[in-house]
């Protein structure tokens, strides 16, 4: 039986949420329009004015936000409330320029916490449930969302944050943890060292597991689900319009519903920035519209993915996303073909390898190269030199029949790759492009 932590929202009608929509876009335009200045001029500077929007249907007139307009306004210019009115800031573990640094009151911290409430209480969790929270705690989103949404729902929250895994192993065993909130990546992790350890799902008393920050195929669910006998259940979100929880997936875990009483989601074309049609593959854009500290408007997320509004088994009526399939920005061009890590790890999977692996890109002689790093499986790493050139050979023309190009492959010692406590570290580019 599916359940929900807020039905008369979850399972609302779609008139009733483009009616939410509706009101809340044209408030929040007027506020950041009145309250945020750098809005007021890209908005001035497209000829628009705060009548010119009156519902969903006008969404497309307004201009675009980007990380670059973030950083242009950092810390303070795109604050919509006075200082005194915001309790804490959040930040991104951004890797170029300024961090981003997001504001919020402490009605936006509620509202968040009911965003991953929702995510936990899909993914099973009830008052009855123990939370592991192993998400980074700190400036990062993902410890302080999902512990708020846990608290909200009523579980026995532990708060573990992430690395010491023999602790986190301790605590899932001796406290009964029943549900794990962390990366996918560190999910296996775990998975890898419990399989280790001589446990097998059957000794370990999770039953399900809340999964995001970085981009995870289905196959790694399927790993993971298998090593530690729980369901995986997938969860978005971006530090910029809350952290985790803007979406999350239900028991059918074919894409994650977003939260669109908080929420408005658009498809663009990542090039022209045209809105494209339902079903269209494209960039993500969301506006916030009840954020109070930090609103954006049709903010840039570089995801791409598809929306949907096909009818879901579980009877919730808010659209769904798939992963996404890529980045815009972090997607890799190689000899003039799109890469996306996901693809790699897709073939690695199905050939039978963990996905523990890094992609090393350079450029030789004005030619593009790319080599993938795999760690073999403990019984391939006593095989004889022969064999695993064998299994070189084969992955080099699976990465090849998937991607449309030659990659190099050299399978590595077992755990030689550096594991990742965070978001793993899976490309190294090192072309000066």
């Amino acid at each position: 039986m599916e359940r929900y932590y807020q039905p008369e929202i979850e399972c609302a009608s779609r008139e009733q949420i483009l009616a939410w929509q509706n009101e809340r876009l044209v408030k929040q335009v007027q506020n950041v329009w009145d309250n945020v200045p750098y809005y007021r001029a890209k908005m001035e500077a497209k000829g628009l004015t705060p009548a010119d929007i009156k519902g969903v249907e006008d969404l497309h007139k307004l201009p675009f936000v980007t990380k670059d307009d973030l950083r242009e306004a950092y810390p303070y210019g795109l604050v919509a409330r006075p200082l005194k009115d915001c309790v804490r800031i959040q930040s991104t573990s951004g890797t170029t320029g300024k961090r981003v640094v997001a504001f919020y009151t402490q009605h936006d911290i509620d509202l968040w916490e009911d965003c991953c409430a929702r995510a936990i209480v899909a993914a099973g969790g009830t008052d009855e449930d123990v939370c592991q929270v192993s998400y980074g705690y700190g400036l990062f989103t993902g410890g302080p969302g999902l512990n708020g949404g846990s608290h909200k729902v009523g579980c026995l929250t532990i708060p573990t944050s992430s690395g010491n895994t023999e602790r986190q192993i301790m605590f899932i065993r001796d406290l009964s943890a029943t549900i794990l909130c962390c990366t996918p990546s560190y999910a296996a992790y775990i998975g890898e060292t419990m399989k280790e350890m001589g446990l097998t799902p059957d000794q370990i008393p999770l039953k399900a597991g809340i999964f995001g920050a970085e981009a995870w195929s289905e196959e790694m669910r399927q790993d993971i689900q298998n090593t530690l006998g729980i369901k995986a259940y997938d969860i978005y979100g971006l530090t910029e319009l809350s952290g985790p929880g803007v979406s999350f997936e239900c028991s059918e875990q074919t894409g994650m519903h977003i939260n669109e009483d908080h929420f408005i989601a658009e498809i663009i074309d990542p090039d022209t920035g045209e809105v494209l049609p339902e079903g269209s593959q494209g960039e993500l854009v969301f506006t916030s519209i009840t954020k109070e500290a930090f609103p954006l408007l049709r903010y840039r997320t570089r995801d791409i993915c598809v929306l949907s509004r096909k009818q879901c088994s579980c009877g919730r009526t808010f659209v769904k996303m798939c992963k996404p399939r890529g980045r815009s920005d972090d997607m890799l061009i190689i000899k003039g073909v799109n890469v996306f890590p996901s693809q790699i790890e897709a073939v690695l999977l199905e050939q039978g390898y963990a996905a523990n692996y890094q992609i090393i890109v350079d450029r030789v002689n004005n030619t593009d190269t790319m080599e993938v790093q795999v760690e073999m499986t403990p019984e391939m790493f006593s095989d004889q030199l022969s064999a695993v050139a064998d299994k070189e050979k084969q992955l080099v023309a699976a990465l090849k029949a998937m991607l449309g190009i030659y990659a190099k492959v050299r399978l590595v010692a077992p755990k030689s790759i550096q594991r990742s406590e965070g978001k793993a570290v899976r490309v190294i580019d090192k072309r000066k492009i």
